[in-house]
């Protein structure tokens, strides 16, 4: 019963992250979000905080534009002092458990070919999420709400034509629980050197902190290169995890994001709920 619960909340929650973004301009009080879930606002209050870490109202601040210029100014991360400092590395992805392994020269320039991808539609807090791996590990994630089912699809199978592929949803959504439980999650990450430097350099952003794309191209070797980090952050084959939706232009803005400004929107507000929460935690029980 409680593996049921939890897996009610968890949709719940979902949906009312959906909810809470996409009326966001009508800012819809505690009451409006409770009744489209069908749930007390008492009941509802009490479950969202404990999920979340944060009041639903509370919530949407972190949804707003001025909230990723906050961030860039009060959670900017610089690569290489993260890296000095032990917060992360390829083996740690601070509140996600990431190891990753890169596909050899040889799988990646023959498109896959060889390589078995099971694949698979679940929800996930963030909408509908495809997700794609081997036996070696995750090497595919993407969110299907701005593009739909079948075009993210073969966005994935873009990557490796020459793959062989089969769909297992029982599968996938049981990987996606797990991811967003922060269970140990192995990647494949099949791309070009340039860009396996730029995932990796992501990979020291901590959660609930934001970088920017000159600051990758610098920790990837190449200051210069700022648009090709943005091609390389666009062609992540692994979203959430590779946390690409730490990457903010200089001035604030959120960017691009390959599936969706509101999907970008909506995991930095949940992380930065998540990290305020867990330090006023901290502080209270100091």
């Amino acid at each position: 019963m409680q593996t049921t619960n939890s897996t009610a909340d968890y949709n719940r929650m979902a949906e009312a992250i959906r909810f809470i973004d996409s009326t966001l301009d009508d800012k819809p009080d505690l009451d409006a979000v409770a009744a489209h879930l069908g749930l007390s606002p008492a009941h509802f209050q009490r479950v969202f905080s404990r999920w979340v870490g944060v009041s639903p109202k509370k919530y949407q601040q972190y949804l707003t534009l001025d909230h990723a210029k906050t961030l860039l100014r009060e959670r900017f991360t610089v690569l290489d002092a993260s890296l000095e400092s032990g917060l992360s590395g390829p083996g740690r992805l601070h509140d996600l458990m990431v190891s990753w392994e890169a596909m050899s020269p040889g799988e990646y320039a023959s498109g896959g070919e060889g390589l078995q991808i099971t694949y698979g539609f679940a929800a996930s807090v963030f909408g509908e999420a495809l997700i794609l791996w081997t036996p070696r590990g995750v090497c595919g994630m993407g969110f299907t709400a701005e593009m739909g089912r079948e075009p993210c699809l073969a966005d994935m199978r873009r990557r490796w034509p020459n793959a062989v592929y089969d769909e297992d949803d029982a599968a996938a959504a049981q990987h996606i629980t797990r991811i967003f439980a922060g269970e140990q999650t192995r990647l494949l990450l099949g791309g070009a050197p340039f860009q396996i430097k730029v995932w990796e350099a992501l990979l020291a952003v901590p959660s609930g902190h934001v970088t920017t794309y000159s600051a990758i191209a610098s920790r990837a070797g190449n200051p210069k290169a700022v648009r090709a980090v943005g091609t390389a952050v666009g062609r992540n084959p692994v979203s959430w995890l590779i946390p690409c939706h730490r990457a903010l232009r200089k001035s604030g803005g959120l960017g691009g994001y390959h599936w969706g400004l509101p999907v970008k929107r909506a995991m930095l507000a949940f992380e930065a709920a998540r990290h305020d929460a867990e330090n006023e935690a901290c502080e209270t029980a100091a």
